[in-house]
């Protein structure tokens, strides 16, 4: 049960700030880091997401294999960039430093450093992302995203997406344990085939489990009259402190250096090869 992806309650700073602070401070990061081609600022990021997720004690379990998705996803990304545009990094930068290869296939120096700053996309919104829904209770994040300007509907349709996460992981657990109870083989010791055949005996009432759970919550969200009001107040909804206001300065200042640096670089490229 310690596996769960989601929120845990941690005695950090990044716990007690507030989900306003956090969501600001994530969106004003993630947006100049994805419209960056700068690698100086895209390693400063990846930097300060690292010290974040150090600072918020997450344990490496708890997000594995969601990083070993996003690895995944990376890697294919990164391989079909090269198979199906190999020169592009030549058109980027304007220039032509040949490592191996010849024709169409030629690997260049600036293809490699244009894959390069891909990566550190992901190499830094990855640990961001994961600070934010570690640290950030769900009713708490949807407050933050209505306080920004979300509707609260919509607010709140995270935050019930983010506190059943756990919930499904855990239904899941315990309807492979069940088949496992019943002598099918499911654990990784089991051959790819019957481990696919027992992937799909759980997925369906696991299906099943979660429409009934859909169905419970829309009749209490009606028997509550929920929508009725064009605006909501929030029970974990909590004033800014000097702590927040740190976060939210410090995040002004990301901006900043951010559009100062699209100026200097006369668009979203640093290209060290001129």
């Amino acid at each position: 049960m310690n596996n769960l992806f989601g929120y845990k309650k941690r005695d950090t700073w990044l716990n007690q700030t507030t989900g306003t602070a956090k969501l600001i401070g994530f969106l004003a990061l993630t947006t100049m880091g994805m419209l960056s081609y700068d690698t100086r600022f895209l390693l400063f990021l990846s930097i300060v997401a690292v010290i974040l997720m150090q600072t918020a004690h997450i344990k490496y379990h708890e997000y594995a294999l969601m990083l070993k998705l996003v690895l995944f996803f990376a890697v294919i990304n990164l391989v079909m960039v090269t198979v199906l545009a190999p020169q592009y990094g030549v058109s980027l930068y304007g220039t032509r430093h040949v490592l191996f290869g010849n024709g169409y296939w030629t690997i260049t120096q600036e293809q490699l450093f244009y894959e390069f700053n891909l990566l550190l996309k992901y190499f830094f919104s990855l640990p961001l992302a994961i600070v934010l829904l570690f640290t950030t209770n769900p009713s708490e994040f949807a407050a933050g995203l209505n306080k920004i300007g979300v509707p609260y509907k919509v607010a709140y349709a995270f935050a019930i997406t983010l506190r059943y996460i756990p919930d499904v992981q855990s239904d899941y657990r315990t309807i492979s344990l069940a088949q496992q109870a019943r002598g099918y083989e499911i654990s990784t010791k089991a051959p790819l085939l019957a481990r696919s055949k027992g992937a799909v005996q759980i997925i369906l009432p696991l299906v099943f489990t979660s429409l009934n759970r859909i169905e419970t919550i829309s009749q209490a969200m009606e028997l509550r009259r929920f929508g009725r009001e064009s605006k909501r107040s929030w029970y974990q909804e909590q004033s800014l402190s000097k702590r927040d206001g740190a976060i939210i300065f410090g995040s002004g200042i990301v901006i900043i250096i951010g559009v100062w640096l699209l100026v200097v670089n006369h668009g979203r490229i640093y290209n060290p090869f001129k």
